[in-house]
C-alpha cells in the first residue's frame, strides 16, 4: 500500500502528462485516498481533464476539486451567450436528444435538466459543454429512463466486464433485480469504477444502475 507521499507523487505525473495541462497550475494534496486538488485554471476543460487524469491513479478513492477558473481580464461573454453556445453545440450532436433537455446559466455555472432514454444521451449532453468559453461548472440533473423493452441479462454484463481491458472483473459483483443493476466489490481506481458502471449503463435492458464499488490501494 503507498503512503500519501506517493500517492501525491503519482497524481502529479499523471496530471503532468496531460498534454493540455501546466501541472505547475494545480495543487495536490493526498490523505488517505482522497486527492485534493487546488490552484487556478483558464478554461473548464482544464478541471475536467485534471479530474480526469486523477481517476486513472491507483488509489485513488475520491477526488475534491477547488481549482478555480480565471478567463482573464479581457474575457466578455455573458450567461446568454453561454447558454446560446450550449444549444449550438447540442444541435451539432446528433447523440443529443434536444427535446428532451434544458439548460440554464447563471454566473457561467451551467445547470442541465430533463429526462433521456439512454445513458449516452445524458453524457454527450455534457461532453458538449465542457470546451466552451465562459464555463465555470456543470450541475447535471438530467435523469435516465430506460425505454428499452430488451430483457437484461446478467451474463452479458459480465462479458462486458471480462472483455474490458481496464477492468480487474474477477472483485466485481453483479446483482440484477428485473432491470437494475447493483455493482459491488473491489477496484484499483475511480476510473474503473466509473468505466464498470459506463459499461452496465450500456447493457441492453438497464434502467438503472447502482454502482457501489469501493477503490482499494
Amino acid at each position: 500500500m503507498r503512503n500519501d507521499l506517493e500517492l501525491q507523487r503519482d497524481v502529479q505525473n499523471a496530471i503532468k502528462w496531460e498534454p493540455s495541462m501546466n501541472a505547475a497550475e494545480i495543487g495536490v494534496t493526498a490523505k488517505d485516498g482522497l486527492i485534493t486538488l487546488s490552484g487556478k485554471v483558464d478554461s473548464y476543460s482544464k478541471k475536467i481533464n485534471a479530474e480526469n487524469a486523477v481517476k486513472k491513479v491507483k488509489g485513488v478513492k475520491a477526488i475534491v476539486e477547488e481549482m478555480t477558473i480565471d478567463y482573464g481580464y479581457s474575457f466578455k461573454k455573458d450567461d446568454s451567450d453561454i447558454a446560446n453556445d450550449i444549444l449550438i453545440a447540442w444541435k451539432a450532436n446528433w447523440e443529443v436528444p434536444q427535446d428532451k433537455i434544458k439548460v440554464k446559466v447563471e454566473d457561467g455555472w451551467v445547470e442541465i435538466d430533463g429526462e433521456v432514454a439512454w445513458k449516452f444521451q445524458e453524457e454527450a449532453s455534457k461532453d458538449c459543454i465542457k470546451n466552451l468559453s465562459g464555463v465555470n461548472g456543470v450541475t447535471n440533473l438530467i435523469k435516465v429512463k430506460s425505454e428499452s423493452k430488451d430483457i437484461l441479462e446478467k451474463k452479458e454484463l459480465e462479458n462486458s466486464l471480462n472483455r474490458n481491458w481496464s477492468i480487474d472483473a474477477k472483485d466485481i459483483k453483479i446483482d440484477v433485480n428485473l432491470n437494475k443493476v447493483k455493482l459491488t466489490g473491489l477496484v484499483h481506481s475511480l476510473y474503473q469504477k466509473d468505466e464498470a458502471g459506463r459499461l452496465a449503463w450500456n447493457t441492453p435492458g438497464v434502467s438503472s444502475v447502482d454502482n457501489e464499488l469501493a477503490v482499494i490501494n
